[in-house]
């Protein structure tokens, strides 16, 4: 398994794979600004692989992870001990850490959080996104 896996990180070439996770995480963080979403840490702090958000007001964090997993296929994590019901950890590691993969949360989320509650400007976040990716 390390054998393939660094087989996979030397074809891609080491330097693009770490750009890659860095414009990712980056347009994953302008499209959730964008829907008014809050991200925990500072920018200059973030690690590329884990975008930490914090959950709206009056949003359920379990129905919200529910309808993500059971309508899109899309798994995100929980807070973890004092973050627990207070944020999301969305993640972008190695072969995760595609453009398509954070349109397909954005999109989620854009569809998934007015119904709980929380209004969104439609199509924001993925253009948000979509123009960080052009620009990077």
């Amino acid at each position: 398994g390390l054998r393939e896996a660094l087989r996979i990180v030397l074809e891609e070439g080491l330097m693009p794979r770490v750009e890659r996770h860095y414009r990712n995480a980056l347009a994953l963080g302008e499209g959730l600004e964008a829907l008014g979403l809050s991200l925990v840490v500072p920018r200059d702090c973030r690690l590329p692989q884990v975008t930490v958000v914090a959950i709206p007001d009056g949003v359920d964090d379990v129905r919200t992870r529910v309808e993500l997993l059971n309508r899109y296929g899309i798994e995100i994590g929980r807070g973890l001990g004092e973050f627990a019901g207070k944020v999301w950890r969305i993640g972008l590691m190695g072969e995760s850490s595609k453009a398509e993969h954070v349109y397909a949360i954005l999109a989620a989320l854009e569809d998934i959080l007015p119904s709980l509650g929380y209004e969104v400007p439609r199509g924001a976040g993925v253009a948000a996104a979509s123009q960080t990716l052009a620009n990077s």
